[in-house]
């Protein structure tokens, strides 16, 4: 499914509300703004295996926390705070392909398994290699002495930065062999071998991209935050939100990923704010309703009416 004019339009529209957030709006409303942009760039990067080339990923969560592992260690060391992201993101990166190497044999439910397993195995590993990693207790960066509104725009505009280098990534890879080498994987993936598309390398490559902004995303949440612990970095609750954001918005194109981790994340501020005790019971029917009905994600909507606007015409 490909992405129409009014996609791109609410995509820019979009970036240009989140960017221009510190001018007319509060901390709670940047932070806010932050939050859908470190979920748009997740739902961006998970968009290249699971939308591109089908494969029901659960590891999100596996690569934003070694990303913030990774990071703070190398902050706790002394790299400066930047080089310590690129650190992380290259070194999550190519935990990603030599996993991938080995995860990517298996299919359907079985990948699915086993890469909600990769979550768990890393937060055990973690969580049990307190000398370097503090174990349960967490591992507390250095901290940023500066002031509070300084600080929320900050990591809003590297958060934004990192969806902007997703989106891009996306849109290199949508019209370059590899975007169509992965949805051929998505329609038939032993047609694909057998018409000569390498496709343990394509997915190698998707998985490995899906890795790449989530530890980028990590790395620098964890410098936001300044704290971070095995249960709140490998969270399964993100690795599960993540795919369901991109399905909202329509996966597998270049606009819905983004699309649907705002409309996320502005649904679960709004019940968070008015049913405290039935937030996630009311935003999960939500959600369900919302795919089942709209299994092409919130850009179908349009799609299908300009499909049958053109066959009237």
């Amino acid at each position: 499914m490909k992405s129409g004019p009014l996609a791109y339009l609410l995509l820019a529209a979009g970036i240009l509300v989140l960017a221009t957030t510190p001018l007319y709006a509060d901390n709670y409303v940047v932070r806010t703004a932050a939050i859908v942009a470190m979920y748009g760039a997740l739902a961006t990067s998970w968009n290249f295996i699971g939308g591109f080339t089908g494969y029901p990923s659960f590891s999100t969560a596996a690569f934003f926390g070694l990303g913030c592992y990774v990071g703070a260690i190398c902050q706790r060391a002394g790299v400066p705070m930047i080089a310590a992201w690129l650190i992380a993101t290259l070194m999550v990166g190519v935990f990603a392909a030599l996993l991938g190497a080995i995860i990517l044999r298996l299919r359907g439910h079985y990948f699915a398994i086993g890469s909600i397993a990769v979550v768990e195995v890393c937060r055990l590993v973690v969580s049990s290699w307190s000398s370097l990693t503090g174990g349960g207790d967490g591992l507390n960066l250095p901290l940023l002495h500066w002031p509070p509104e300084e600080l929320m725009r900050f990591f809003l505009f590297v958060m934004l930065g990192i969806l902007v280098l997703s989106l891009i990534a996306t849109f290199l890879v949508d019209r370059a062999r590899l975007g169509f080498g992965l949805r051929c994987i998505h329609q038939n993936e032993d047609a694909a071998a057998m018409v000569g598309i390498d496709t343990t390398r394509y997915k190698v490559a998707a998985y490995t991209l899906s890795a790449i902004f989530c530890a980028a995303a990590g790395a620098a949440y964890a410098s936001w935050t300044g704290y971070i612990d095995p249960t709140e970095s490998f969270q399964i609750l993100m690795t599960v939100k993540v795919p369901v954001m991109a399905m909202l918005g329509g996966a597998g194109t270049l606009a819905g990923p983004f699309l649907g981790a705002a409309a996320f994340v502005l649904l679960e501020e709004v019940f968070w704010a008015n049913f405290l005790d039935w937030n996630r019971a009311i935003l999960g029917v939500v959600i369900v309703l919302l795919v089942f009905f709209l299994p092409g994600g919130l850009l179908s909507l349009h799609l299908r009416r300009r499909a049958k606007s053109g066959g009237a015409a």
